[in-house]
């Protein structure tokens, strides 16, 4: 033990468990001594369980057992002696009496003791070995631990959170909205419920919570205009309220001051400007301009002009009075844009005449859809604002969100002047603004 004693001191990567492993195998040695002493053979023989496991990979019916493993067992149990981890010995339900314990501290793949513990001492960043050679004043003063390295790198103790009673409840500050109420506002009647998106989401993110959490809502604005979101922010950080619920933007300067949840909707800057309100009964001449109109017009009286000139001399269709001659030449030409003709043309380079024509018929029917299609979608701006950028370069007035971040953004960010800015509250006046 003495030479075991000296290597450990050489040792310093050898921690308790090394300590109890030593002292085990005393104890086994001293059991199976005092078997021998009685004049008990030690002998071993085959499983009969594991007999079936012939035949795999492990060979598991060739391990032995020892066959006074229960005599063996009374022995360890019985065992009363002093190891150089400790007192070894068992109490009633076979836990080790006076067991010292190694308190460990993991740091990712690092790991390292931080001090130990025992029954009799408590903590200490001594070890067992040199505290049982002390006396206990000495050690008194050592009933703490060493340096522990807390998940994240830091060795300040974690604040922690307690979790609020009924009798202290949570204090949530939301914002007393007069605009885009669906968010989250009060109720203006006598019960001054807070309701809203927001407020349906944290009550639904509290029920995957698996303990209570008492909370009271605390509206925050005068009811007239939209509160500040910047000062709600800040009386969060100041310990007035304890957390803030509500449509608050996450943004970089309100990180720096509070902590926010993952984003449960997609926010962002959009730009609004009035739309076209043109009277749209001749919307359906729009797709091409007036001159292209001029040059279709002309295109079907000359191809009724042509075709006529070509037909009429071999065709009876295209033959009697003046009057009749004039409407069949205009209705061939005219009707090629929605049937069949009635009249067939017999000549041959009329017939060539008429593919030419309703090749290009296609083609101009087919932009025109197009055109059509894209005015009756897309609506057209009145306006030269197209984005930031034109906006930016423009000198019109812009209106924004009273109370939120809009205006600091406007401002720092994109470098607009704040004369050109005009804060807007509610829906009507946004209405109004716009007109």
């Amino acid at each position: 033990m003495e030479h075991f004693t000296h290597k450990l001191q050489s040792n310093r990567s050898m921690n308790a468990y090394a300590l109890h492993a030593y002292d085990t195998v005393w104890m086994i040695a001293h059991g199976i001594e005092e078997l021998l002493n009685e004049g008990i053979n030690i002998t071993f023989s085959y499983s009969e369980k594991l007999l079936h496991a012939r035949g795999t990979k492990l060979h598991l019916e060739k391990i032995k057992f020892f066959n006074s493993g229960e005599l063996l067992l009374e022995k360890l149990l019985k065992v009363n002696f002093t190891g150089i981890a400790g007192q070894v010995q068992f109490g009633s339900g076979r836990n080790v009496i006076g067991c010292d314990y190694e308190i460990i501290n993991v740091n990712k793949t690092d790991v390292h003791t931080v001090g130990f513990w025992s029954k009799n001492g408590g903590f200490s960043v001594v070890a067992p070995k040199t505290r049982h050679s002390q006396k206990k004043t000495s050690f008194v003063s050592d009933e703490k631990l060493g340096d522990i390295t807390w998940p994240g790198g830091g060795r300040e103790k974690p604040r922690g959170w307690v979790i609020a009673d009924s009798a202290d409840p949570l204090k949530i500050v939301v914002p007393r909205r007069v605009s885009f109420v669906e968010f989250v506002t009060e109720e203006k009647n006598s019960s001054h419920r807070i309701q809203g998106f927001c407020i349906d989401v944290f009550i639904e993110a509290l029920k995957f919570v698996p303990y209570s959490v008492p909370y009271i809502f605390e509206p925050f604005g005068n009811g007239h205009s939209s509160p500040n979101y910047n000062h709600l922010i800040q009386m969060v950080t100041d310990g007035v309220y304890d957390a803030a619920v509500g449509d608050i933007a996450i943004v970089p300067s309100r990180s720096k001051l509070v902590d926010f949840s993952q984003p449960y909707a997609s926010t962002g800057l959009v730009v609004v400007i009035p739309a076209n309100d043109d009277n749209a009964t001749w919307i359906f001449l729009r797709p091409f301009t007036s001159r292209l109109w001029c040059v279709v017009l002309v295109s079907f009286l000359v191809i009724a002009v042509v075709i006529w000139i070509l037909e009429h001399r071999i065709n009876e269709d295209f033959r009697g009075p003046p009057r009749r001659q004039l409407s069949t030449m205009l209705l061939f030409s005219f009707s090629t844009l929605f049937k069949r003709n009635q009249e067939d043309t017999i000549s041959n380079l009329a017939r060539l005449v008429m593919i030419v024509w309703l090749f290009l018929l296609m083609v101009l029917t087919a932009s025109y859809t197009a055109n059509l299609t894209s005015i009756l979608t897309v609506q057209q701006l009145p306006s030269a604002i197209t984005g930031i950028d034109s906006l930016r370069a423009s000198e019109v007035p812009i209106g924004y969100q009273a109370g939120t971040f809009t205006l600091e953004y406007l401002t720092y960010s994109l470098g607009m002047a704040r004369s050109r800015l005009v804060p807007l509250d509610s829906t009507e006046e946004y209405e109004k603004a716009l007109k």
